[in-house]
């Protein structure tokens, strides 16, 4: 490689994936602030979602079992703390289900006055879901 020149990184969009474990409503709002941050730590979360221990802890539990979260704990004195940080899987998991949410409103949207284009639904690209075993 010629001297001044930086390697070239390829910039990937996320495959529009609906994601049944992160599509419930609480799940996403949390998925949605951990996306935002390194790391979160639980009583802050749990604050901003105006949720319960044992609420937030479910939702936890659902995200860590499907890789999308990492929970750690440690000590300061006589207090236990538990931080929560997004994967990268559970980041592009994240993205591809924007992405999909995004595609969907894209072809249900209609402006008033406006007539939807004349296309087929076998136009739009699918969307993958996916279900993960119980």
């Amino acid at each position: 490689m010629p001297r001044g020149f930086a390697p070239r990184i390829q910039a990937v969009s996320p495959q529009p994936l609906f994601d049944e474990v992160m599509h419930e409503r609480t799940r996403l709002q949390l998925s949605g602030m951990l996306a935002a941050v390194v790391e979160a730590e639980f009583a802050r979360l749990r604050e901003s979602l105006g949720i319960s221990d044992s609420a937030l802890s479910k939702h936890l539990k659902a995200l860590e079992h499907a890789g999308y979260v990492s929970l750690r704990r440690y000590r300061d004195g006589s207090r236990t703390f538990t931080v929560v940080a997004m994967t990268d899987a559970g980041r592009h998991a994240f993205c591809g289900h924007v992405a999909a949410i995004q595609r969907l409103a894209g072809v249900a949207s209609m402006r008033p006055g406006r007539r939807p284009a004349p296309h087929s639904i076998d136009a739009v690209t699918p969307i993958a879901m996916t279900r993960r075993p119980r």
